[in-house]
């Protein structure tokens, strides 16, 4: 009853379209009947499975191997594409009906379930030429619609069934074409919106559920977050459906949402009464990674459809968090009564205070999600229905009001005369900012025992993630502006001002009172670079007075800033460095940098120019001095833009050279060597593309000082413990990194012929030699007989060391026949280890790294060097790749490039290849079909050179082969 192996490549379309017939045909029989026996029971289920694996694997695309199969098998989501052959089998209405008629049937047997709904999630995806014209598809969809409606309507799904119920739906809004959703009648269409909203709410129920129990197979979950990308394929489709269509229903699925995560009686969180009791804190903290994080793609779907309803769902949450913000002012009030009145008696139940922490944690994200989208290198764009939202009711906001209540978050909203009139955004960030206030009246109240440091990151990520997207609006990017907005956040106003000062001021709160609290001072201090990374908020921070406190305390290393943990000072000191290229007179700005860059540069060279220097540098105040300032030097560099990168650049090469001496002082402590290796690779990342020529000289002499250092020190040391092999993967991944940042340079350089310096003393590049590819292939000798397997068992540095091999064979193929022996030997076999043995991605690597050394040993024309025999041994694995094995159909056109550039090689090599493989074969009929292949893929370009057009025809054939004849040769 299933197909294996050889069969599977022996039947032709024909053949398992009457076998998908004759399956259909002993299904309805069964179907008929009122009940099976165990025996009947277990031929229909394998009859039904035939059924699911035909649907799943038959309509490959046509230029793909049959070895390809495996791969197409395991993926849930093939999409349904048969040729018009199946016309009549697939677009009789009965076949449909079968289908949901026997899942109605067996839903109650799990695995009997999933097959079935595998099948229905397959005829969900139709399309292709099956279908004659755009009618034929809608009278499909409706009667599928229709089918699914009598299925799951009135029903209780499941566990069993959500996922393949929401894969059905997730196929019918993807796969079909907008205009064919539409057409389908209404009426119907409106009842399939219907359950699909109903079917999210419930799934989101269950999904809050399975998350409260902490269960391990969240299937709730999985369907849910289906259907939450299936609502935003639609809620975004503004070209189809008017404005408001699906408004009501993102209410409800928005609200649902909302009382799934706030606890009773507003919500359904961990309801005692559904027999779900609430996990212990510790055990979610140290086990689950943040919700914003692990419910990201989760958030922003709910997001998105609550900005689709923004007229609801903007008051809803600022209802919501302005009353549990008044009620957490009110609790904590109480506890400080308490301390007063009791001052040696323990704290009462925090369970009240733990529910509204939870309820405002996710109230939170909801608005954060809400109000702005997550941008990764793009410009934040206030999103359209906010800003259509805000300006549609500008004419009833007092602008007056709505500034009172922005500037007051000492104060209740409603406490304010004419509340009811401000802008709806505006008051929902001052609900979150009212969160903050609270907060820091209980710091200064000595409550901060009972405050939640979790809350602490919800507010400080809102404010970056809001200021990012709101604050001081770049009013060119939109068509139009909100009047409020543009009032209370633009340029020049007062209450922009405000708001830095404002936000300013928490950063510096949080870095003193939370300095132990590490996740929270990081989200702080990242609040902090986003108020001056632009230059426009830059310009505003600057005049705020604890901004130059902040510079001098942190410069002076004080404490509490002094005990921030190492990554937090790298970023504070980032942040510091970008405020100091913001609008200042030049005798500001020099004062600025005196009091910011000197300290760092005395305080290191007081360090290390101390006589006794050598006798000292164990001790722990001066291994924190030199810690300190080394993630001070990484700061600095992340902080390079290309109008600082000049200033920058000369600053830190000369720490560079210092610390290339440190390299020496500190041989014995890992910690500390990768510390500074880490400072070259940050300054190599972020300045070598602005540098020019002489300054990248210099650039090249220090990182070449550094491993000349580290491959001495390296020399003859044992590492024979766990802890020691851990050491080397991290230094030589930092190695690793920087290498490959130095070779950036070949492909991207913004340099300019030193423009970014012009002023500036040029420097000489005259008389220096050193490259980049001597940089880097010093290091490839130092790292090559260090790379042993055990090494490349660490995933992340095999890819790294992979990706450095193809940049170096790709930048500088001639300079590989040059290596040592020794090394060329080295470098070979981690080709081929990497080829045989390594996962797809290196594979890949390994792939592309051939093709540019098999060219040039074509252009070098020596037939008797390293590089050509190993090119002849890499042919053989190439072919047998490519014909006889299975692999990731991903890496085909990087095999066939390879394969294209080794055969040009090595034609004669080639032909005997092919000629082992045809007298192998038994069978003639095989044998014909494979002669025929290999003819016709060498006919195109004989004889093959390394010509474009041949290599384009060349690849195109053998795409053809291997879907000819590929399946045939597969080992298993």
């Amino acid at each position: 009853m299933e197909f294996h192996g050889n069969c599977k490549r022996i039947f032709q379309e024909e053949d398992l379209r009457q076998i998908f017939v004759l399956t259909v045909e002993v299904l309805q029989e069964f179907s008929r009947r009122d009940s099976l026996s165990a025996h009947m029971s277990s031929v229909f289920q394998r009859y039904l499975a035939l059924a699911n694996q035909v649907l799943s694997w038959n309509f490959l695309p046509p230029n793909l191997g049959r070895h390809y199969i495996a791969m197409f098998e395991s993926s849930q989501n093939v999409l349904l594409k048969p040729t018009e052959s199946w016309r009549a089998t697939l677009l009789d209405g009965r076949v449909m009906e079968l289908f949901f008629t026997v899942h109605r049937k067996i839903r109650e047997d799990s695995d009997m379930a999933q097959d079935s709904l595998q099948c229905l999630a397959q005829l969900a995806s139709l399309h292709g030429p099956i279908f004659p014209d755009e009618a034929a598809q809608v009278e499909y969809l409706a009667r599928f619609i229709e089918g699914l409606l009598s299925t799951v309507n009135g029903i209780e799904i499941e566990d069993s069934e959500a996922v393949g119920v929401s894969s059905i739906i997730s196929n019918l809004i993807t796969v079909f074409p907008r205009s064919v959703l539409t057409a389908v009648p209404s009426e119907l269409f409106a009842s399939f919106v219907n359950c699909l909203t109903h079917l999210t709410c419930s799934f989101g129920r269950s999904a809050a559920l399975e998350e409260a129990l902490d269960k391990d197979d969240m299937v709730y979950m999985e369907a849910y977050d289906k259907l939450l990308e299936s609502w935003l394929a639609l809620v975004q489709d503004d070209k189809h459906f008017h404005q408001g269509f699906f408004t009501q229903h993102a209410v409800q699925v928005f609200n649902s949402y909302i009382q799934c995560h706030l606890a009773a009686p507003d919500g359904t969180r961990n309801l005692t009464a559904n027999g779900v009791a609430p996990r212990e804190e510790e055990e979610i903290s140290g086990l689950q990674e943040d919700d914003r994080d692990q419910f990201s793609d989760q958030l922003a779907s709910v997001g998105v459809l609550g900005r689709t309803a923004a007229g609801h769902c903007v008051p809803l949450l600022t209802s919501l968090l302005e009353e549990r913000v008044t009620r957490l002012h009110g609790q904590l009030q109480r506890h400080q009564q308490q301390l007063l009145a009791s001052p040696g008696a323990g704290t009462s139940d925090n369970k009240v205070l733990d529910d509204l922490y939870e309820d405002i944690h996710w109230l939170i994200l909801v608005t954060g999600y809400l109000l702005a989208d997550d941008t990764q290198g793009e410009t934040p764009l206030i999103p359209p229905e906010i800003m259509g939202y805000s300006i549609k009711h500008s004419s009833e906001v007092d602008i007056n009001t709505t500034l009172q209540i922005l500037g007051s978050p000492g104060e209740k909203a409603s406490s304010i005369p004419g509340y009811n009139r401000t802008d709806s955004v505006i008051r929902l960030l001052s609900a979150v900012l009212r969160v903050s206030e609270v907060e820091s009246r209980a710091i200064r109240a000595d409550l901060t025992h009972l405050l939640s440091p979790q809350m602490g990151k919800d507010v400080v990520w809102f404010l970056k993630r809001w200021a990012k997207t709101y604050l001081l609006v770049d009013e060119n990017l939109y068509d139009q502006i909100s009047l409020p907005f543009s009032t209370a956040f633009g340029a020049d106003t007062e209450g922009s001002q405000w708001v830095v000062g404002y936000l300013l001021q928490k950063v510096i709160s949080n870095l003193s009172v939370w300095s132990g609290e590490q996740d929270l001072a990081n989200d702080t201090v990242q609040l902090l670079v986003t108020l001056v990374e632009r230059r426009e908020r830059a310009n505003l921070v600057i005049q705020c007075e604890n901004w130059w406190s902040l510079a001098k305390q942190f410069a002076s290393r004080s404490p509490p800033l002094h005990f921030l943990s190492s990554p937090v000072q790298r970023t504070l000191m980032k942040a510091l460095v970008l405020g100091g290229f913001a609008h200042m007179d030049s005798e500001t700005k020099q004062q600025y940098w005196t009091e910011v860059l000197q300290p760092l540069q005395q305080r290191f060279l007081g360090v290390i120019n101390q006589e006794n220097f050598q006798q000292v540098c164990q001790q722990e105040g001066v291994k924190q001095e030199i810690t300190a300032t080394l993630e001070a030097l990484c700061g600095i560099a992340e902080a390079t833009q290309i109008d600082n990168v000049a200033i920058l650049f000369n600053f830190l090469m000369d720490f560079l050279t210092n610390c290339i001496g440190l390299m020496e002082v500190y041989k014995n402590t890992p910690e500390t060597v990768n510390l500074i290796i880490e400072v070259f690779v940050e300054v190599a990342h972020k300045q070598i593309c602005y540098l020019g020529e002489a300054r990248a000289v210099s650039l090249y002499e220090a990182c070449l000082a550094l491993l000349q250092v580290y491959s001495r020190n390296s020399l003859g040391r044992q590492r024979l413990d766990v802890t020691a092999e851990e050491e080397q993967y991290q230094d030589l991944l930092l190695i690793m990194e920087l290498l490959t940042n130095l070779l950036s340079k070949e492909l991207i350089d913004f340099s300019d012929a030193d423009e970014v310096f012009r002023g500036q003393e040029p420097g000489r590049a005259a008389g220096r030699s050193v490259s980049a590819a001597d940089v880097v292939l010093y290091g490839v000798n130092l790292i090559l007989p260090l790379m042993s397997q055990d090494l490349l068992k660490f995933p992340t540095l095999c890819n790294q060391y992979y990706k450095l091999i193809t940049f170096i064979c790709e930048i500088f193929p001639e300079k590989i026949p040059q290596l040592p022996e020794d090394l060329f030997k080295s470098l070979m076999y981690s080709l081929e280890l990497g080829m045989t043995s390594m996962s797809s991605e290196v594979c890949q690597l390994c792939l592309e790294a051939l093709t540019p050394l098999a060219e040039q040993c074509a252009k070098a024309q020596e037939t008797d060097s390293p590089l050509f025999l190993a090119t002849r041994h890499f042919l053989k694995l190439v072919f047998d790749m490519l014909v006889l094995q299975k692999h990731d159909t991903e890496m085909t056109t990087a095999a066939g490039e390879a394969f294209y550039t080794l055969v040009c090689l090595h034609q004669a090599e080639y032909a005997e290849l092919v000629e082992t493989l045809l007298s192998s074969q038994q069978d003639p009929v095989i044998y014909q079909r494979l002669a025929d292949a290999f003819n016709t893929l060498t006919a195109s370009s004989t004889p093959p050179t390394l010509d474009r057009k041949q290599k384009v025809a060349f690849l195109k054939s053998l795409e053809e082969l291997m879907a000819n004849v590929g399946g045939l040769l597969c080992v298993k």
